[in-house]
């Protein structure tokens, strides 16, 4: 179950504040910058983008071994965000899934857009502080640069706090805006945001034409020039991996005998246990149930082996399933029982520890380049 990448090898947890250091002259690993930009591109995994460097020549035009980093557990967008922006794991900062245990309620929340549905407190439930809170602590101007849509969204409320949010509709439009707010206001942190290849890859799969188009858009966003003195980070919350018709398995009721809840996603469930239920006999049947199709290990395990980061809080803790069940390969595991099946039309999908969903890239521009 442990990832296999070595102890040297570079998080997403700490790539923002590497940036914020280059800002001060301090950075370990980036040289002295004027202003910084923080480009994360939803869903490309390193892999995925070597594959097809003929389609991204800006972002892989001198990429090497080295311009990799490796993102959380789980690999999600709710978990993985959320560290880039705040240096903290998963156990820390309290995001552990897509759909997790709201243990005060005994209702499961969707920590990616069901934050004013579900009734989350943005400013409760994720709380650490953010890079944008320290930057302006520390006098320095930050904005965050997405989609419209996302603007006031829970969210963003709970990630992105401390930075003024600026909307632009087109990558090229979102990196031209980031690239200007860095060039007028020295001293800035930027955040840009690029969701279009993770949108693709979920909807088409990853290969796809689609997919394919998504990622020349953002290369060739990421194609313009970069002001003087402005240091460019690119980077990615997690890739994704295919999943066939053929390695989809749907939990029935007998399987989920025990279990009041399920949560997380299909690459990686979280299970949730009646009070009553023989905690050890759920455990071994599902791990009879999916043999050669996940891993399935309890929350004290994945506790104690590190998943979720070196520090797990009370509060992290309580929302992680009593077992979960970690995809290999490219499967993945349905709830049968629920109510909203569309998810199993999902063809990309991400969660669980291949290096296709945890290798991301980390590709320096501008001042920052090699």
């Amino acid at each position: 179950m442990l990832p296999s990448e070595s102890p040297s090898a570079r998080s997403v947890v700490g790539v923002a504040g590497d940036l914020f250091a280059a800002l001060r002259g301090e950075s370990e690993t980036l040289p002295r910058a004027e202003s910084v930009v923080l480009v994360v591109i939803d869903g490309l995994g390193a892999i995925s983008l070597r594959a097809h460097a003929g389609h991204a020549r800006a972002l892989t035009m001198g990429m090497t071994k080295r311009d990799v980093a490796y993102s959380v557990f789980p690999s999600t967008t709710a978990a993985a965000l959320t560290s880039i922006v705040t240096g903290v794991w998963p156990g820390e900062h309290g995001l552990v899934g897509y759909r997790v245990l709201d243990p005060s309620r005994d209702v499961l929340v969707n920590q990616l857009s069901g934050w004013e549905t579900d009734g989350i407190d943005p400013l409760t439930w994720q709380p650490a502080s953010t890079i944008f809170e320290r930057a302006a602590a520390s006098g320095h101007a930050s904005f965050a640069v997405g989609v419209a849509a996302y603007a006031r969204s829970g969210f963003t409320k709970a990630t992105l706090r401390g930075a003024e949010f600026v909307a632009a509709t087109t990558p090229a439009d979102r990196v031209a805006t980031a690239y200007d707010l860095a060039e007028r206001h020295p001293g800035s942190l930027v955040y840009c945001y690029l969701p279009e290849v993770d949108k693709a890859g979920h909807k088409h799969g990853v290969d796809s034409g689609e997919w394919v188009t998504a990622l020349e858009d953002i290369d060739a966003a990421l194609s313009a020039r970069v002001p003087p003195g402005v240091g460019v980070l690119v980077t990615s919350d997690h890739g994704m991996v295919d999943v066939p018709a053929n390695r989809q398995v749907v939990l029935e009721e007998e399987h989920l005998v025990g279990i009041r809840h399920v949560g997380g996603e299909p690459r990686m469930l979280h299970a949730y246990l009646h009070a009553d239920a023989d905690a050890a006999a759920v455990t071994a049947r599902w791990r009879a149930d999916l043999e050669g199709l996940a891993d399935v290990i309890t929350r004290e395990d994945a506790i104690r082996l590190g998943l979720f980061g070196p520090m797990v809080t009370a509060a992290a803790s309580s929302r992680i399933g009593d077992i979960m069940a970690v995809a290999r390969g490219a499967g993945a595991v349905y709830d049968g029982t629920a109510a909203d099946q569309r998810g199993r039309g999902m063809v990309g999908q991400h969660g669980a520890l291949t290096p296709e969903e945890r290798q991301v890239p980390l590709v320096r521009l501008g001042t920052f380049a090699r």
